[in-house]
């Protein structure tokens, strides 16, 4: 992964990432649209997603997906079942053996004999299974990058546009097998998703032409974000890991917290500096996720409010020489500007990854450094805040040679 000396590292890494993607989802864009048509039927039948991985980043994209279907960003869209299972349950094949059912859909993250074994109990039990790696699913789809980062956002937008565009179907319910009820047509206040699409409860392939194209759209549209975001982030990226580097070297840590879909984020920056990528040479560094304790965030919310949950743990946690790493995708989240706030009290070391218009944390300069993903379309953010701090990471390693 490490890049030669002298070259414009966020250059060359948004110019991969923008290349292998498009190849990607041109390649994947049919299947795609027909799992999206099958996932569709099997939740009309009372099947749930169930996602799987053990720990570290598999983690934190169980966690990303369960929480983008069981809580729809998009208004008017119906949430829909989903459950995630990691390492800190037990062995994922005896959780699989306690909770999948027949009409069940499996995604799969990440390799090894612990998800083989889980998905091989989900085929037993009639689930429809998908991966991203030669584990036994019945869809697997193969990101073709060596760079585990580049695999690991291409993965983030295809379960994204699954979430997306499976509403496609379930909108269309005329095309769906074992549906319960009639023909329906409600996209509604989410039919800006979905350009290309008319209610079509009798032509499949039509429809499914459409989600290709939309596929093929949504792809070029996270490519183009990728592009504004390290282009206008690429300064204050260097500068971020500059700083971040001193504070390891002084003995800081990372602290790192977001909501939602950011607070998974969040978990996998924490997984990405604890343990780096397989022989990259990299030190592990030392990190603490603040969404990572359900009992403290829990009393927090419970006892003080929702817009204490992170502050008050920058208040236990923070010392002298830490950083503190921040996801909004409005760049106005309560809790977060708390936290921000807070920070600044203790002068720790601030940084910021923002969607929109960068929100009150840019235009009220709440951290020291701020990188906007300028997008209104939260799925999309999150995949560009993911290029954002999967490259600051590897920047905290260079001498600034290669920056």
């Amino acid at each position: 992964m490490n890049a030669p000396a002298g070259i414009d590292l966020v250059g060359a890494r948004l110019d991969e990432r923008v290349a292998v993607g498009e190849r990607f989802f041109a390649a994947e864009a049919d299947r795609i649209a027909r799992l999206c048509h099958r996932m569709a039927e099997r939740f009309v039948r009372g099947g749930r997603l169930i996602a799987l991985g053990s720990a570290g980043a598999d983690r934190s994209d169980v966690r990303h997906v369960t929480v983008e279907f069981v809580h729809p960003v998009i208004v008017g869209k119906r949430a829909l079942p989903a459950l995630g299972l990691s390492a800190e349950g037990g062995p994922l094949a005896a959780q699989a053996g306690l909770l999948v059912e027949p009409e069940d859909i499996a995604i799969a993250f990440g390799a090894g004999p612990d998800v083989t074994a889980a998905l091989a109990v989900c085929t037993r039990r009639g689930a429809l299974t998908i991966a991203f790696a030669d584990v036994g699913a019945e869809w697997r789809f193969a990101p073709p990058s060596e760079d585990p980062f580049v695999r690991q956002e291409l993965v983030e937008t295809l379960y994204h546009v699954l979430w997306e565009l499976v509403h496609v179907f379930l909108d269309n319910r005329g095309l769906l097998a074992g549906r319960r009820g009639g023909a329906v047509h409600d996209a509604g206040a989410s039919s800006f998703l979905y350009p290309f699409l008319s209610e079509r409860e009798d032509d499949l392939e039509a429809v499914v032409a459409d989600v290709r194209a939309s596929i093929r759209m949504k792809a070029a549209e996270v490519g183009a974000l990728r592009a504004q975001t390290l282009g206008e982030g690429r300064e204050t990226l260097r500068a971020a890991a500059t700083e971040m580097r001193a504070a390891f070297a002084g003995g800081g840590r990372l602290l790192a917290l977001g909501n939602g879909g950011s607070a998974t984020d969040a978990m996998d920056a924490v997984a990405d500096f604890h343990t780096p990528p397989a022989g990259s040479g990299w030190a592990a560094r030392p990190a603490l996720d603040l969404t990572e304790d359900p009992a403290i965030l829990t009393a927090l919310a419970n006892d003080i409010g929702v817009e204490a949950m992170f502050s008050r743990q920058v208040i236990a946690h923070g010392r002298p020489g830490d950083v503190v790493l921040t996801f909004s995708t409005s760049g106005g989240s309560a809790n977060v500007i708390l936290a921000l706030d807070e920070a600044r009290r203790r002068e720790l070391r601030t940084i910021a990854l923002v969607g929109y218009d960068g929100g009150r944390i840019l235009a009220e300069r709440l951290a020291d450094h701020v990188v906007v993903s300028r997008s209104e379309h939260i799925p999309r953010i999150q995949e560009a805040q993911a290029s954002a701090y999967h490259v600051l990471r590897e920047l905290v390693e260079t001498d600034g040679a290669g920056a």
